[in-house]
């Protein structure tokens, strides 16, 4: 919002510079983004009387004008505006004056010939506007005067303020609120204007106000006003609308923005006589009402809208003629023909006018006061103010008055405020603690009444006023007001004494480890929404922005498989990547949510070897892809155990293993099933996995887990042993692996499976293994007779557990 200074000064004695007043509310919570200093615009422009026009020698379009600017000697400037004549009055740009609306500076130059000292401006060259016609011309006046500077009679003694108020402060939406702001800030005496009720005569049958929803609409002021004349508005109106950012009209529309800014309170004239002529012939009622499908309305910015069920509607007679809080319609403006009109000062629910505006796409300055929440109890100042404005600007008779009432009493709210609470949650400031006193200043200049619970400790009852009321309603909303107004700046800000140095939790150093692994072995870390598409059994959000993200994911698997898609379809060819992130799920008592880590690999592991096999890309084996997801888990020093499954329909039913660490389920690792490789177009191999973090992060909450201790290396040989056997089919080679590790006890080092054949000279249903066994202690050299019986025990355990026949 654009604060005029000046207009600030007639609210409250201000006696700050601009600057120093930016400073002190930025400091203070409402936010000032910048500081337009308008006396720069005219610096050095004069009021100039063309004494004389005659046309220029060397061009058409230009003439030479004598100009009295209040010296001694006439100047002469050339001109080239149309509507330049003799006896007129004029902005006149003197030698050296700046203009940064058109960042000029004015010398004196020839022009075509002719010596030019000055410049005559216009209103787009003082930064009033953004186009203009001509040479701005003042109105017949004796009270100007040749050489007076041009600043005050066009506004330009002034300076705005651009305030961003935060979403909490709807009371600085207003002049009014500011300057009751800066009055508790600086202790400044407030000059409110003053607002006499106005006399109305009791004739309330020719108004009917219906208002059929009294959640949405609180509070309704319907007043008439007969006979009143259309014209511009006084220059002092004009230019404070101007300064605001607001474009003038007439008279009784720029009064109902006036108060919206001095007020913060929306108010809506209608054309009375347009409205009487939707009521064909019958009593004038108005109504507010939420809009039925099928409806539509003209607003004043000149489109028609396409009403929805969520649009509150402001009615003549049922038909609409405003969407109630956002814009009134074009069928019932208020124009230069207009002679009765009907005043609107109405109170509508936030929520409500957020919603339509929102399903219109349509934002104005009054639906963004209401959104925030105005002033319940300003209704009726607002309303006088305006009626008021109008009889003077426009003259006319309030014929009528009628209203509708459903507003909560807020009078009564009170607030405990324990002075003992305050000193807890502020701290100290240079003094010591906050006194009683500057608590008891502060909250009282901002409006608030206090009155007296207990004496010791010191505990108030605060009512706030009614401008407040949304804003200040828990004790450590009044907290931070006496922090706010005391100065943060005066708060001590040494630590407390018992402060310990910060540091990463233990979820979060392991899922930092994890992302370091996973990048060593070669995968790109991808980060995806958590928001998808809905297909089934998704959380659904009530409030989507878009249909395409109205869903919470419940597994990563599907949003990798998506992004290797799209890499492939950019031609940066297959993914090797991983996620680390959030799923959701229903669950009985509601929505249950956990940290996953997905993966998807099907690049080629050396892409820039592939030049000694042709050019030719190598597909990813199976065990490749497991490799490197082992890898990572022999980093952890975790064990995790592989079992076949076809639980996953995306995923191949003879190449997918569940996978458990401590016999807890730890997620799912296999190759993409065919079927789905074919419709997105992959390559031959692509291999999937998503593992549940929270059974890793069990896992690693061991100290011996992830702490790295050395185990010193033995300086003896090893002794090496194959051993070979047919084993059936259905037995896996980690259990063969586990049975020989826990037979071979400490002296076997490592096991590895070297060889596997199918076919010929091999038992049906069964296949042939072959391991290479290490055997090694570190403080001596091995012997057979060492080795023998150990290796043997390995064997017969074999034979007993798995009945294997053994070849070697």
């Amino acid at each position: 919002m654009r604060i005029s200074v000046n207009w600030l000064k007639e609210l409250v004695n201000l006696t700050l510079t601009p600057e120093k007043l930016a400073l002190t509310l930025t400091v203070a919570g409402i936010e000032v983004e910048d500081i337009d200093d308008r006396r720069k615009n005219a610096d050095g422009v004069v009021v100039g009387r063309i004494l004389e026009r005659q046309p220029h020698p060397n061009a058409d379009k230009l003439s030479v004008c004598t100009v009295d600017i209040g010296q001694e000697n006439s100047s002469t400037i050339v001109c080239g505006a149309p509507n330049a004549r003799a006896d007129i009055f004029v902005p006149v740009a003197t030698l050296g004056t700046y203009l940064p609306a058109i960042d000029l500076k004015i010398k004196s130059a020839k022009l075509r010939g002719v010596q030019s000292e000055g410049m005559i401006c216009s209103l787009t060259e003082l930064g009033l506007e953004k186009e203009s016609n001509g040479i701005y011309i003042f109105p017949d006046s004796t009270e100007l005067q040749i050489g007076q500077d041009v600043r005050p009679l066009l506004g330009l003694d002034d300076v705005i303020l651009d305030i961003s108020p935060t979403a909490n402060r709807a009371d600085a939406l207003s002049m009014i609120g500011v300057a009751r702001e800066i009055a508790a800030l600086t202790g400044a005496t407030l000059s409110l204007p003053e607002v006499t009720p106005i006399s109305i005569p009791d004739k309330k049958d020719l108004l009917k106000i219906t208002v059929e929803d009294e959640q949405a609409c609180l509070a309704y002021i319907g007043t008439a006003i007969e006979g009143v004349k259309i014209a511009p508005s006084p220059k002092w109106l004009q230019q404070r609308l101007q300064a605001a950012g607001v474009r003038p009209i007439n008279n009784i529309v720029d009064v109902t923005n006036y108060v919206l800014l001095e007020w913060g309170q929306p108010l809506h004239a209608f054309d009375q006589d347009k409205l009487e002529k939707l009521a064909k012939g019958e009593a004038l009622n108005i109504g507010v009402r939420f809009a039925t499908e099928g409806e539509t309305l003209h607003t004043l910015d000149g489109q028609t809208r396409n009403l929805k069920p969520q649009n509150l509607l402001i009615t003549a007679n049922d038909t609409p003629v405003a969407i109630a809080g956002v814009m009134g319609g074009e069928e019932t403006e208020v124009d230069e023909n207009t002679q009765n009109i009907i005043l609107e000062s109405a109170l509508f629910d936030p929520i409500t006018v957020r919603r339509s505006s929102k399903s219109q796409n349509l934002r104005s300055e009054s639906s963004t006061r209401y959104e925030k929440g105005v002033n319940p109890n300003a209704l009726e100042d607002a309303a006088n103010r305006a009626i008021a404005l109008i009889i003077e600007l426009a003259g006319g008779t309030v014929v009528t008055q009628s209203i509708a009432d459903a507003r909560a009493d807020y009078s009564s709210r009170s607030i405990e405020l324990r002075l003992d609470r305050l000193h807890q949650i502020l701290g100290n400031v240079e003094t010591g603690k906050i006194a009683a006193s500057d608590v008891e200043r502060i909250l009282t200049d901002l409006g608030c009444q206090l009155g007296n619970v207990h004496q010791t400790p010191k505990i108030w009852s605060v009512t706030v006023p009614s401008y407040r009321y949304r804003d200040l309603e828990r004790e450590i909303d009044l907290i931070e007001e006496v922090a706010r107004l005391y100065g943060y700046d005066h708060f001590c800000d040494t630590l407390p004494s018992k402060t310990e140095a910060g540091g990463l939790s233990f979820e979060e150093q392991i899922q930092r480890k994890l992302r370091e692994l996973f990048r060593s072995v070669g995968l790109t870390e991808l980060v995806q929404y958590s928001l998808v598409k809905p297909v089934k059994d998704e959380v659904t959000l009530a409030n989507p922005l878009f249909a395409e993200y109205s869903a919470l994911r419940t597994n990563l698997l599907s949003g990798l498989i998506d992004a290797f898609e799209y890499n492939l379809a950019q031609g940066n060819g297959a993914l090797n990547g991983f996620e680390i992130g959030r799923v959701f799920w229903r669950t009985e008592d509601g929505i249950g949510e956990a940290d996953r880590i997905g993966g998807i690999l099907g690049g080629d592991l050396l892409p820039d070897g592939n030049w000694v096999r042709g050019g030719k890309n190598d597909p990813m084996t199976w065990y490749q892809a497991k490799g490197i997801l082992e890898s990572v888990f022999e980093r952890l020093g975790l064990t995790v155990e592989y079992q076949a499954t076809t639980e996953d329909e995306r995923l191949h039913p003879g190449r997918t293993a569940l996978l458990s660490l401590n016999k807890q389920n730890l997620g799912i690792f296999g190759q993409l099933h065919p079927q789905l490789r074919q419709e997105k177009g992959f390559p031959d191999a692509v291999y999937g996995f998503e593992l549940n973090f929270d059974v890793l992060l069990s896992a690693l909450n061991k100290d011996e887990q992830i702490t790295p201790r050395f185990k010193a290396y033995s300086t003896y040989p090893a002794v090496a042993r194959d051993l070979a056997f047919f084993a059936p089919l259905k037995i896996s080679v980690a259990e063969l692996e586990k049975t020989m590790k826990k037979a071979g006890g400490e002296l076997l080092e490592t096991v590895q499976v070297f060889d596997e054949y199918k076919g010929a000279n091999v038992p049906e249903g069964e296949r042939s293994l072959a391991f290479s066994l290490v055997y090694r202690t570190s403080d001596r050299t091995l012997t057979d007779t060492e080795v023998e019986p150990v290796h043997n025990k390995i064997r017969e355990a074999l034979v007993k557990q798995f009945q294997v026949t053994l070849r070697s």
